[in-house]
């Protein structure tokens, strides 16, 4: 199949399958939703005048998704095409679907764009949107690379994917800097969003190991690194229980308080065998976590608007 691929012809202009394949849309959903988060949170905070709001809401989601997380995708694959030519020889850029260094001229040219669109919002979401393409480039580019050490390299991707989405809903919505309690439950969640992070490291330890990369599973081993992320997940949801119940929100609180009652049920079941369920985790237990997110910002929204 790979030999295949790199036999093929190499074509002298980048199709625009290739682009939006580079662009990875099945990777936009975490931002569009942290963003939707953000949005809601700030509801109550929205002008009176605001009838434009639901439209603005949506050109948001399109730079939370389609261009600030797209541009992060496509600096990430153009960084990693060497490994991507002996792991992945299909991408986009190791088939010679985007030749030359077309890929880099992509990942420049939706980066300037996402900053462009960033800036007709205000100076807080452009502020939130340099913030999350300065992660972006760090993450994969040298000399930072981020992403080989499992701290590092998560943080940056929750922070980007999950706070400064989160962040930028809000700052969006409320046409200038959020309430101080939204940004503090977009910081917490965004500390959690570190083991969603970790878990999707458990699929390539060895290759990791061979390649220098020091996530959590190599640095620790499977079994402690799942144990971390479980502690990383759960330990910023308490807090935001006890966040709601000192806000006087205390049926949002028990709701999320359920969600982490359901997440701790599943996580026995993933420290049993981690590698192996990690998958299934991030597709039951992680849709709790986001659920949490959602109820917590109707939460503080509630709070805000009361």
């Amino acid at each position: 199949m790979s030999r295949l691929i790199l036999d093929a012809p190499r074509q002298t202009r980048p199709t625009a399958s290739a682009a939006l394949e580079l662009l990875k849309p099945i990777t936009w959903f975490a931002p569009m939703w942290a963003f939707g988060c953000g949005a809601i949170s700030a509801r109550s905070s929205a002008p009176a005048d605001g009838s434009d709001v639901f439209w603005i809401v949506i050109a948001g989601i399109v730079l939370s998704g389609p261009l600030l997380c797209g541009a992060s995708q496509a600096v990430n694959d153009w960084f990693d095409r060497h490994v991507d030519a002996i792991n992945e020889p299909q991408r986009p850029i190791p088939s010679g679907r985007m030749p030359g260094r077309s890929g880099l001229y992509l990942a420049i040219v939706w980066t300037l764009l996402s900053l462009l669109v960033a800036a007709l919002f205000g100076p807080w979401v452009l502020v939130a949107a340099i913030a999350g393409c300065g992660l972006a480039w760090a993450y994969s580019a040298p000399p930072f690379r981020l992403k080989r050490n499992g701290w590092w390299g998560n943080a940056a991707v929750a922070i980007a994917y999950e706070g400064l989405a989160w962040f930028t809903g809000a700052a969006v919505v409320a046409g200038g800097l959020p309430d101080g309690r939204i940004i503090l439950l977009a910081g917490l969640y965004s500390i959690g969003a570190h083991g969603i992070m970790t878990l999707n490291d458990f699929k390539s330890v060895e290759g990791d190991t061979a390649l220098g990369v020091r996530t959590l599973p190599v640095q620790y081993g499977v079994t402690t690194a799942a144990i971390l992320a479980c502690v990383v997940m759960l330990t910023p949801q308490l807090l935001v229980v006890a966040l709601l119940f000192l806000w006087s929100a205390p049926i949002y609180a028990l709701i999320v308080a359920g969600l982490i009652v359901a997440q701790l049920a599943l996580m026995r079941r993933l420290l049993a065998a981690p590698r192996e369920r990690a998958p299934w985790y991030n597709a039951t237990g992680t849709s709790l976590y986001v659920a949490g997110m959602m109820v917590s910002a109707f939460a503080v929204s509630s709070v805000i608007g009361g």
